[in-house]
């Protein structure tokens, strides 16, 4: 069975950093696509960021230049590294899986089948 545990979730002051971690256990496809997506109180979840099982990854507009997405050595943990953060920045942040997506795809929620229980980020400013 396939699990997401997200962690590294936490309270920051604007301009500061955090980064979060998905232990991955259970998946095993070679072709795969891993994804962070936030939902904020009153918001729709939006895509963060996503990286491909080939290396591709795709940003939010909102979060290029200062988040990083990448994987451990061994593929079983997803890293969110969040750097200048900012008070927009707070939501709850999950990770989730999917096999092979498109690029157009990397950041459509609905295309991810397996999801974490999330982990929440609040940016005070």
């Amino acid at each position: 069975q396939v699990q997401l545990v997200e962690s590294g979730g936490g309270s920051v002051q604007s301009g500061g950093s955090l980064r979060l971690s998905c232990a991955v256990s259970g998946y095993t496809y070679s072709s795969y696509t891993m994804g962070w997506f936030r939902q904020a109180p009153g918001k729709a979840r939006a895509g963060v960021a996503a990286i491909r099982s080939d290396g591709a990854t795709s940003y939010a507009d909102s979060v290029k230049g200062r988040f990083t997405i990448s994987q451990g050595n061994a593929k079983n943990t997803l890293y969110l590294q969040m750097d200048s953060l900012k008070p927009d920045d707070t939501a709850m942040y999950y990770c989730a899986a999917a096999g092979f997506l498109s690029w157009w795809a990397l950041l459509q929620g609905s295309a991810y089948k397996i999801w974490g229980q999330g982990t929440q980020v609040t940016v005070s400013s």
